[in-house]
Order: structure tokens, then sequence, then C-alpha cells
């Protein structure tokens, strides 16, 4: 399997070669000057962009994130890598069967009074979806796997991860700064719950758990899951970019927008738990003002380290404070011996703010996030390659907010909802689990060895603490346990007082 996806990409790929050499002779000699760059330029962002469309869903998911990473990809090969769907060609309802007879059973008709396999919902490269009712009535969708669809993703990944290998040995430089290897690997654990039914239905589980605040944000239920076919309950309404202009009042659009972003901002900064694909056909909205978030296949899951810095980059963005946006990207990542910190912060300074108090209609917001990863990797700076996933659910977000109420400012979501953020992480790190884990930290430290506690008794003599971080990615196990600590002192002061 892995040497004949080998196979089918190079032969792709070099396809793709041929059409490019062929449309340089042709162009040689023909027309000069920007016209005929440009036309060149944007034949051979849409052959790329097809050529991964061929290639399948894995390389429709890697050309999306391509398509937020400036740092790696020419802005108008970027463009039309946003343009990329993972639309496949519709195959006879029989071809489903055998599925759905292995995974339910011979009788898997009697599960359902009606299914509608004339025409799909929804025709995917890993799946197609159709509409059906349950015995008992209620209106649903089947989600069946396409057949050999796993065995193909797995078997791209292993080609995919042979190619990161390659690069890290031809070019040592760039990997220092571009991790392919760390960003693939990331990419493929977020995919990871597409090719098993049943962790999509655990995610959605999840995810409908996390709603239940929100008035305006629905998530559909699993009723049957299976590795290979999921039967959950219909959710009603049309994708966010189809929505009409005279649907739903500007009141019940400005709700749902801000319920939404508040949604996506619990999953990256509370749950650490996010949809990371929540683009606008995964946003159905309904006539009632209610937002259905569905497709939970690409999940993002980050640490306590990388949601923090993440927040530190917002609240610096929405804030206007180029410094503190600066140091949290820094702390997500890990600088190189030619890292240029002074050159970083000044290019952020000058940035944010033309970002501060832009609304989605006059600024893209996850274009500045790409920007600020572009003047990170000018500089030097390696980031972390979280924000490969982290980056397409920004992005994909605002493009969904984009279509319901373009006039919603991010900056503003941000403060709204930074004090319940602040609240949540605060009580997560005074909870007794965490507590207990930031003492450990802060007596490991001290029993490192006499000469640390011997420099660290030094520093607090002269009144300067200096917190030394080692660690690739910049630890932060330190400012934790010492905001920990913090709380547990205060929390005795007022038993005493």
């Amino acid at each position: 399997m892995v040497e004949r996806r080998g196979r089918h990409t190079a032969l792709v790929l070099a396809r793709l070669g041929m059409k490019e050499a062929y449309r340089a002779t042709g162009q040689r000699g023909s027309r000069e000057g920007g016209t005929a760059q440009a036309t060149s330029e944007q034949q051979r962002a849409r052959a790329i962009r097809e050529a991964l469309e061929q290639l399948g869903p894995l390389y429709v998911k890697i050309g999306q994130i391509l398509s937020t990473r400036p740092d790696l990809v020419p802005d108008y090969v970027r463009e039309e890598l946003a343009l990329l769907t993972d639309q496949a060609t519709v195959r006879p309802f029989a071809t489903f069967v055998p599925a759905l007879e292995s995974e339910l059973g011979a009788n898997w008709r009697t599960s359902f009074s009606s299914f509608e396999t004339d025409r799909p919902l929804g025709a995917a490269s890993l799946a197609q979806v159709y509409r059906a009712t349950r015995r008992d009535g209620t209106p649903c969708v089947v989600k069946i796997q396409r057949p050999g669809s796993h065995g193909t993703v797995l078997g791209d990944m292993t080609v995919l991860q042979r190619a990161s290998r390659v690069i890290a040995k031809v070019a040592p430089h760039f990997n220092e700064v571009i991790d392919t290897g760390a960003m693939l690997d990331v990419i493929f654990r977020a995919m990871g719950d597409e090719l098993d039914f049943t962790r999509e239905a655990a995610n959605m589980k999840d995810a409908r758990k996390a709603a239940k605040e929100f008035k305006t944000i629905k998530v559909p239920k699993a009723l049957i899951a299976t590795p290979q076919v999921l039967v959950q309950t219909l959710a009603d309404g049309q994708a966010a970019h189809r929505l009409k202009e005279d649907e739903l009042s500007r009141k019940r659009r400005k709700k749902i927008a801000k319920e939404f972003v508040a949604y996506m901002f619990k999953g990256f900064f509370t749950e650490r738990t996010f949809h990371a694909d929540p683009h606008p056909g995964n946003v159905l909205v309904s006539s009632d003002g209610k937002a259905h978030v569905i497709d939970w296949g690409m999940v993002g899951r980050i640490d306590r380290s990388m949601s923090a810095g993440m927040l530190g980059t917002m609240i610096g963005m929405a804030y206007n404070d180029g410094p503190a946006l600066a140091q949290s990207w820094i702390q997500m990542g890990s600088t190189t011996p030619w890292s240029d910190i002074g050159g970083f912060t000044a290019d952020i300074a000058r940035f944010v703010p033309h970002v501060t108090n832009a609304s989605l209609a006059e600024l893209n917001f996850g274009v500045a996030l790409t920007t600020v990863l572009a003047f990170s990797a000018h500089r030097g700076i390696q980031t972390t390659p979280n924000v490969s996933i982290v980056g397409k659910a920004v992005a994909n977000m605002e493009g969904t907010v984009r279509h319901i109420h373009p006039d919603l400012k991010l900056s503003d979501s941000i403060r709204d909802a930074l004090q319940n953020i602040l609240l949540d992480m605060a009580r997560d790190l005074a909870s007794p689990e965490q507590l207990a884990q930031h003492g450990l930290h802060a007596v490991r430290a001290l029993t490192e060895g006499p000469g640390q506690t011997t420099r660290l008794l030094d520093d607090l003599a002269a009144r300067q603490l200096t917190l030394h971080n080692h660690t690739r990615f910049h630890d932060t196990r330190f400012s934790k346990t010492a905001f920990g600590l913090a709380l547990l002192a205060l929390h005795h002061r007022r038993r005493l007082g």
C-alpha cells in the first residue's frame, strides 16, 4: 500500500512538473511583463491545488493548513490553496452496503423507517453522508466511510513522514525553524479521529457538553458509532456561506457570531480541545437562530503552555501591545542561534496598531496571525508545530463568522471573553491536583543540586530572581508554580485574616 501510494504521488507530481515545463515553454517569448508573470503564477497555483485534490483527503488538509503559512508558501499559492475543498465524486450507494452490513449487521435496514439512498447529503474523500429516519421517528444522518480510504490515508502518512526525514537531512537549517516532521505529526494526530468514527462520536459528546452554556450553539448527538459507520441526529439549517442577508435579523446574526467565537475560545483556552476545521460548510445555521457545528473528525488538542501563549498573543493583538504579543509568541516556540528577538519585537510593534480595532469586514484576523508567523520565521524563531492547527482553526472560524456577521470585531470578542477565560484558568491552576503538581515542580527545582539552590538564594538576597528556562519550547512550569503558590498563600492569608 505504501509503495503504491508513493508511486501514485510521484506520478501526480511528475504530471504537475510536466505541465509547468510545457507552460513555461509556451509562454517564453509570447508575452512579457507583469501580466504574463501574474497569469503564470495563477496557473501554477491552480495546478498545485488540483494536484492536492487529486491526491486525496490528507493532502487536501495539508494544503488547507499551508494556506495559513506565509512562512512556507508564496501569497499567490496560499490564495489558491484557500479554495481547496474535499469534494469527491459520488459513488453508488451499493458501494457502501458492505460497510453497513459488517458494522450494523445484515438486517441494518430494520434500524431505519426510511433511508434516502438516491442522493447523498454530501460526498467527501473519506465518506458519504445520507439522510434517514430511525424507527422511533428521529431524523438522522448516516455517515459511511469510503472503502479503502483508511488504508489510503495511512499510506499517505507514511510517504510524507519519509519525505520529512529527507527534508531534515538536506535542509537542516530550514528544519530547525520549520520542523516539518513535528508539524506533520500534529496534523496526523488531528486527523486520526476521522479514520475511526467511534472517536469522532466521543469528540461530539465532549463538544455537546462544552456547548451547554451557549444558547445558540448546538452539536449533533451520536446515536450509533462504529469504526466505519456513524449515525447522528440531523443538524437542521444551511451552511453559513449560503445564508442570505434577509434570512436572519442583524441582532440574531450578531448573537450567533459572538457565541460561536466564544465557544471556539473556550476550546482554545479552557478545554484545550477544539474543532480544527470549523469552516462555513461545517456550521449550519437554522431559521430559529441556532448554529449547528458538525463534522468532529478533525480535532485539535494543545497543552496549557500553548494555550496560555496563544491567549497572550491574542490579548496583545486586542490591546495593541506589540512587545507582549512578541513575548507570548516566542514562549510558544524556541529561539535558534541566529534568532533576532529585537528585530521580531520591532516588527510586531509596527504591525499590531493596524489590526487592533479592525472588524472582519476590514481585516482578515487569521491573516494577521499568519503575518506574525512570517515575521517569526524571517527572524529565525521556531514556532511550535501546534500553531499550524490553531492557525487553521482560527482562520476557518473567522471565515465562518464573516459570512454570519462581518461587522464583528474579534478584538472585542477577546475582551468580552477574557474575564471568564482567566477565571477558568485560575480555577484550573488552583485545583488540588495542579497545586500538588506545582509544589512538586518547586521542590524538584530546589533539590536538583546545591549549586542551583545556592544561585537561587543568591538571587533572592540580591532581590534579583530570574528563572532560567533551558527547555526546547520554553516550559512555563515555574511561572505556573509561582502563580499556584501565590493563590495558595492568598487562600491561607484570608483564612488567618
